[in-house]
């Protein structure tokens, strides 16, 4: 009799992605083989509290009932037509997001990154039929420190160099230029400038956090000077700071929002681009598409996800929660922090370096209990998802106080 299989230990997988996988990523050593809420577990047993979220795709927790439930039904119904036909799930879900947004349309997509090339594409398209750029000489204004997704086009704009070398050669018809900084946006805006494109919280940098009326102020101008403000809240969006949109805190309203992440709830990648209508109504037939792009499945889950977010339960979560979150790093300050920055649910530590790098400090957490990542030298950022609990949420704030004493 064949013996069985011995099963696969949490170091056996590691080691054996490291012939076959790409080295992309730098994972820390957890293997995840279960989840349910904030909780997940690992191919042994040993259960962890998700302070990440999977970067905010998972603001609803792993596996909330309303979003499984609502995948499981469109499973046994219809899970892909792709665009060359109508589906019936994808009005619903456009119809749902304009209305939660205040804009007009929807061009549904997949990833973050495409929705991001998405915005792009539709400014430059809006620049030349509408704005009347002369052809080819459109331009968009972005931000140092930003980022907004891995491709060619997208790392073109970017100032991170792990990012940019040895991609090039780079995609032209961007200027950079310093975030939080008014005075430099409106000398950078010209009579060619089709779109101003800023995070309204810089997440991978650190959640950086601009100051008090600085979208206003990008609002302002752009009306001005006759360009498209282009708000990516493919992070900061859906409920992650205590308003539906980062842009809320200042009562702004962008010509184009970019979406993602978490309107997918952590099963199915969905994003998305909203805008007004005479923006999005630049787009015909054959000039842009996506197979999986507002496929049924998507659709499904993207409607169950809004659904959730028009009760306002997950904005007024995150807006309580996140004064423990705040109140509880103001504490540590001088105690192994250096300093942060959080609006809701969202916060980036800066740790004494003497105490470790980021990394070290997001290794000592797991091995506590706790799932973090670094960025940037001594940074970790937290983002628990929506659904944590006051008690875990101390929980984690006294464990990270423990490992850095």
């Amino acid at each position: 009799m064949t013996a069985p299989a011995r099963a696969r230990t949490s170091d056996d997988l590691i080691r054996a992605e490291e012939p076959v996988l790409a080295h992309n990523y730098h994972p820390l050593p957890v293997v995840v083989a279960r989840a349910e809420g904030t909780w997940v577990e690992d191919v042994e047993g040993r259960r962890y509290l998700d302070m990440l979220s999977g970067y905010s795709a998972l603001n609803f927790g792993h596996r909330h009932p309303a979003l499984i439930e609502a995948a499981h039904r469109q499973l046994d119904q219809l899970t892909l037509t792709s665009r060359a036909f109508h589906n019936d799930r994808l009005a619903e879900f456009a119809e749902r997001l304009a209305a939660l947004t205040g804009l007009d349309m929807v061009l549904p997509m997949n990833t973050g990154a495409e929705a991001v090339e998405s915005g792009i594409k539709v400014a430059r398209k809006w620049a030349y039929d509408v704005k009347g750029v002369p052809a080819g000489q459109a331009t968009i204004v972005v931000a140092a420190d930003n980022f907004h997704g891995r491709t060619t086009t997208i790392v073109s704009f970017s100032t991170d160099e792990t990012a940019r070398a040895g991609f090039g050669p780079f995609t032209p018809g961007f200027t950079i230029v310093p975030y939080n900084d008014l005075a430099a946006l409106e000398e950078a805006v010209d009579e060619n400038t089709a779109a101003v494109l800023i995070e309204p919280i810089q997440g991978e940098a650190g959640v950086v956090i601009p100051d008090d009326g600085y979208l206003t102020g990008v609002r302002e101008l752009t009306r001005r000077k006759g360009c498209l403000f282009i708000a990516d809240e493919i992070q900061s969006g859906l409920g992650r700071t205590g308003r539906t949109l980062a842009v809320d805190h200042e009562d702004v309203v962008p010509d184009v929002l970019l979406l993602g992440k978490a309107l997918g709830g952590g099963i199915v990648p969905v994003s998305a681009v909203v805008a007004r209508r005479e923006v999005l109504g630049v787009l015909h037939p054959g000039e842009h598409g996506s197979t999986f792009g507002g496929n049924p499945l998507a659709a499904a889950v993207g409607i169950a996800v809004l659904e959730l977010l028009e009760t306002g339960e997950f904005q007024q979560r995150a807006a309580e929660l996140g004064v423990i979150l705040r109140d509880g790093l103001t504490e540590l300050v001088g105690k192994g922090v250096l300093g942060f920055r959080s609006r809701g649910l969202w916060a980036g530590v800066d740790i004494d370096p003497a105490i470790g790098t980021g990394r070290e400090i997001s290794e000592r957490l797991m091995r506590e209990g706790i799932l973090a990542k670094d960025t940037h030298g001594s940074t970790i950022r937290l983002a628990p998802p929506l659904t944590i609990t006051a008690e875990e949420l101390r929980s984690a704030l006294g464990t990270l106080e423990r490992v850095l004493g």
